[in-house]
């Protein structure tokens, strides 16, 4: 069984206006650029109108550090729910290839979900419970999960930051962690 994906908090439309250009900001020209003023040249408003809809830059990062949560959380689980897709030497293949994907698409909402420390007081209820259920449906382990969790993470953040040799074969070396977790999985 699944949980229910929770439904992420819902914010009035000028919130929601500033959230999403605040994504594309983020997106264009990185998190160093996510600030106020950046955000508020980018709406063609002054900076102070902001907090009049946000609280402040925390609340945005927050609010998009929630969108990054079910944008994986979402492919990861069609990856985890296909028909058969628990079950073969596949499952664990399709989950890494669905983040590796997911990740690369949207490197710096990635980089802000995941990246430094989590605020989970501040995130709607089990989203992040949610967003990595696909790592315990495939595992079958707690603790196998976080290992798989841990290696697609770091091998998406040393791509990101071209931290691989030239020549390096990124495919092949995803390849050699899908086999060794999907033994490391049907030996548990």
């Amino acid at each position: 069984m699944t949980l229910a994906r929770p439904e992420p908090r819902q914010y009035p439309r000028r919130a929601s206006e500033i959230i999403a250009a605040a994504r594309v900001l983020l997106e264009r020209e990185g998190r160093d650029a996510l600030t106020m003023r950046r955000l508020g040249q980018a709406l063609g408003i002054r900076a102070p109108s902001i907090y009049k809809h946000l609280p402040g830059k925390h609340a945005v990062e927050v609010a998009l550090i929630e969108t990054g949560l079910v944008e994986i959380g979402e492919a990861l689980h069609q990856a985890a729910d296909r028909p058969g897709a628990l079950r073969g030497a596949n499952a664990v293949t399709r989950l890494l290839a669905a983040y590796r994907t997911e990740s690369l698409a949207r490197p710096n909402l990635y980089r802000l979900a995941t990246s430094g420390q989590l605020p989970r007081d501040e995130l709607t209820p089990g989203l992040e419970d949610w967003a990595g259920e696909p790592w315990l449906l495939v595992a079958g382990d707690p603790f196998l999960a976080q290992a798989m969790w841990s290696f697609a993470h770091g091998m998406v953040t040393l791509e990101l930051d071209r931290r691989y040799p030239d020549g390096s074969d990124l495919d092949r070396t995803w390849r050699a962690g899908a086999e060794a977790f999907t033994l490391a999985a049907a030996s548990g």
